[in-house]
This record gives structure tokens, C-alpha cells and sequence, in this order.
């Protein structure tokens, strides 16, 4: 009999994952989660923390391997807190999010459905159209761009990373010399004191690159060098655009921006519509596998044509514009004024003229839209992870949709909000995982509920 105390060493078989990625063995009884093994695997665990039921181990030795393991090809795998799966094929990855969305819909959600396999990526590396990297003091001096490591602040290099495109590398490195070159600080959240906070990068499938230095400052020495040293690092540069953010605070950008060089936008197009993108502007990371999640919603919206729908959590309007194509009328929602103008912007851009746009709480909005005689034959939520606030389902079954689409990146909180929709009248009746964040935790869920006979 193994001891339950920290330090112990024993012998586990790990039987599945958490909704982390660590994988979960038993030990009398007891979990114990160890990160970066597969499941099938048999491991000498070391226990690092141990609390009353549950354990966090060390695998300290490899007795049995799966055949799934892998290479996970990248230097920095196990330090940054980036990746979570490199350690195994891409499919037993696809079935770990597969079981994850089947068990929070059952165990949290109350419902067992037919789901079929999660939707994959063709190209599960350099996938990401967006990057954040954080500044930091280096320990030997000097300053570290790179990732956060793992459940820390503490800034480790990082001089690729397999799910950017090539031109993220050359740009962090282009800025770590230019710091030092020219002296410039890293920020430093201990002391808040330093300069660059973060540089920020957004691509396009056509090579073309946005650039944003967030700093702690109302200005930036050096500007004309560093604008000249991100231009000779990328040729696809379009802009370089400056950030300031002077508060205290893990968000990553501030509220003004300065055009250093260039233009402070791009392009990106989607469904065969074209979207202009700003720094704050949300798009998805993972432009591919967005054409398949969108795919999955406007076939759970079955329209038909003539369909007033309501699009809450619109962003810059991605989804109401491709919603648009085959609905009578489409009105968006969205809390972020920039992304409205943006989603209008859009819409204009793309001749879509049966979409309108409304900047608010999607709670307000669509309380607001209720009281109005509004109507929509179907509603779409595309919400942030947290969910849907717990205002917004008996808001939603008040308006009477015969379907909601809920578009959801966490299992989680999409598994609660189904549970208090069929407490309303709606009822799931299938999902699609679609995987939009290859090689990491986390995994998108297309799910549809439908109001059930007799309610409304």
C-alpha cells in the first residue's frame, strides 16, 4: 500500500485526461492527475501535491508507453504553458476532446448524445493567426519575448513556436534586438516599472502581418528603428501600430493606439467574404478550421431563406454576415463598440445589406429586442469562455426561437447553459467538436438545441 503524502512514489495506469489535458490515474481509490502522459500508459509517479481526495504527480519514469505517443518536436514543450497534447498523435488528441465534450454534456448538462468524431485540422501546426507575446525581465538581464511558463508570469524565450507562422519568430526576435540595442526595458509586474509590455502580431492567409508593441509609457523612444527593424524582419509587414497601457492589469491591451508606420489594419477572408481586422478585433486564431465551425452552424440553423435570426456575441460580425447568405434578416449583437463599427464596416464592405448591428450587453440587447416584438426564428451564441451569463437563457426561451445555435469554447460552461436551456424548453439534440486549437487544451462545440412541443 502506497502512502498518500507528498513525495511517495508509486506504480499508476493512466485511464483518461482531465479537461486540462493531464492525464488521470486512481491510486486506492483516489485521482491523481499527471500531465504530459497518455492514456493506456503505466508510470513510477512521484506525488507533488496531495490534498484530502485528489493528487498531482510526476511521472518519473515511462514502464509502459502507448502507441500513441510521439515525439513532440519542440524544445519548449512541457516549459511554456502553450501546448498540452505534442506528447501523442493528433487522433488520440481528437478522441481525448471527443470525451471531454461527451462527458460535461452528460455529467454536467444532463444529456447523452450521438456525437460524432471531432472535426480535425489538415494541419494541426502554424495554424495560429494571432500571437501575444509577453516582455520580461530575463534572469541573466536584458529581456525575455517569448511565453509565460507553465501556472507562472515568469517570461521564457521562445524562438519558435510550431503553431505561429514563420514571420512571428523573426519579428520577436527582431524586437528582443532592438531592445537591446538601444537599452530599452522590459516590464517588470513586480515593480511595475519598464517599458514594453507585450508584442502583439496578427497574419492573414495572404502573408500579411500586423504589428503592436504594448508599452507601459505615452510614448516610445526609438520608434523609426524599431519600425525599421520589423520591416527588414518580415516583407509581408504591413503595419506597426503602438499600444499604451499604463494600469495594473493582466489585460493585455490598453485603450489608445498610435500608427507608427503603415496601416493599422488587415484583411482576412472568410467564406468567400472579405474582413478587415484591427488590433482589438476578434477573429478566430485558426482560419481553416473557422470555414468547418461555421459550416457546422449554418447547418444546425437549417435556413431556409426567409428566417429572422439573432446573432448575440457577434464580434465583427463573422458569423451574422455568413448567417446573412441564407436568412431574411440577421440582427447582431456585440458589448465592444470598435467591433460593431468594424461588423458594420463589413457588412458594407461585402454588399450584405439584410444584416443590422447593435452595441450592448447581449442580455440588454436581447431584452431590449424582446420588448420590441422582435421574434427570431433562431438565435445564435457565440459567447466568450465564462459562458452565458446566467441572466441570458430565460431571456433567450422568452423570445420563443424554434432553434438556438451555440456556438461554445469551453464544454464546460456550454454543458451548464444546455442544462439551463432544457430547464427553459430547449432540448440538445446534436453536437460537432470542431478542433480550432490543435496540439492544446482547449477545443470549439457546435450544439443544437430545439424548443420542445408545446413550450411558447
Amino acid at each position: 500500500m502506497t502512502e498518500w503524502k507528498k513525495n511517495a512514489v508509486c506504480e499508476l495506469d493512466i485511464t483518461g485526461y482531465t479537461a486540462e489535458g493531464m492525464g488521470v490515474a486512481r491510486l486506492e481509490g483516489r485521482v491523481v492527475f499527471v500531465p504530459f502522459t497518455v492514456a493506456g500508459e503505466r508510470w513510477r509517479v512521484r506525488l507533488e501535491k496531495v490534498t484530502k481526495s485528489v493528487a498531482w504527480g510526476r511521472g518519473t519514469e515511462l514502464l509502459r508507453p502507448s502507441p500513441e505517443r510521439v515525439d513532440p518536436g519542440c524544445p519548449a514543450f512541457g516549459k511554456c504553458g502553450g501546448c498540452q497534447f505534442r506528447h501523442m498523435t493528433y487522433a488520440e488528441e481528437l478522441r481525448a476532446k471527443g470525451q471531454r465534450i461527451a462527458d460535461a454534456l452528460e455529467r454536467v448538462g444532463g444529456v447523452r448524445l450521438d456525437l460524432p468524431p471531432v472535426l480535425g485540422a489538415e494541419e494541426p501546426d502554424r495554424y495560429r493567426n494571432k500571437v501575444q507575446f509577453p516582455v520580461g525581465p530575463a534572469p541573466e538581464g536584458g529581456a525575455a519575448v517569448g511565453f509565460y511558463r507553465a501556472r507562472s508570469h515568469q517570461v521564457i524565450p521562445v524562438d519558435d513556436c510550431l503553431l505561429q507562422p514563420l514571420s512571428a519568430a523573426a519579428l520577436r526576435r527582431a524586437l528582443t534586438v532592438w531592445m537591446a540595442a538601444y537599452g530599452v526595458s522590459p516590464y517588470d509586474e513586480r515593480t511595475r516599472t519598464g517599458l514594453v509590455r507585450h508584442l502583439y502580431l496578427r497574419s492573414s492567409r495572404a502573408g500579411e502581418v500586423l504589428a503592436c508593441v504594448v508599452v507601459n509609457s505615452v510614448g516610445l523612444p526609438y520608434g523609426e528603428e524599431l519600425t525599421d527593424a520589423l520591416r527588414a524582419a518580415c516583407p509581408g509587414l504591413v503595419g506597426v501600430v503602438l499600444n499604451l497601457n499604463r494600469e495594473d492589469t493582466n489585460v493585455i491591451l490598453g485603450p489608445e493606439y498610435r500608427t507608427l508606420w503603415g496601416r493599422d489594419w488587415l484583411e482576412e477572408e472568410l467564406r468567400g467574404m472579405t474582413f478587415r481586422l484591427s488590433v482589438p478585433s476578434f477573429f478566430q486564431v485558426n482560419r481553416a478550421q473557422t470555414e468547418k465551425l461555421y459550416g457546422v452552424a449554418l447547418d444546425f440553423a437549417g435556413l431556409t431563406g426567409g428566417e429572422t435570426v439573432l446573432d448575440l456575441y457577434c464580434g465583427i460580425g463573422t458569423i451574422s454576415l455568413a448567417l446573412a447568405k441564407e436568412a431574411g434578416r440577421v440582427i447582431g449583437a456585440e458589448l465592444v463598440p470598435q467591433a460593431i463599427g468594424d461588423a458594420r464596416g463589413n457588412a458594407a464592405r461585402n454588399g450584405v445589406g439584410n444584416a443590422e448591428f447593435f452595441c450592448g450587453d447581449a442580455g440588454a440587447v436581447a431584452a431590449r429586442l424582446a420588448a420590441d416584438g422582435v421574434r427570431p426564428d433562431v438565435i445564435v451564441v457565440d459567447p466568450p469562455r465564462k459562458g452565458l451569463g446566467e441572466e441570458v437563457p430565460p431571456i433567450l426561451a422568452a423570445m420563443g426561437p424554434g432553434r438556438i445555435v451555440y456556438v461554445s469554447c469551453d464544454p464546460a460552461t456550454l454543458a451548464r447553459d444546455v442544462k439551463r436551456l432544457g430547464e427553459l424548453g430547449y432540448r440538445a439534440v446534436k453536437a460537432q467538436g470542431v478542433d480550432l486549437f490543435p496540439r492544446t487544451k482547449h477545443v470549439e462545440t457546435v450544439c443544437l438545441l430545439e424548443r420542445e412541443k408545446g413550450d411558447g
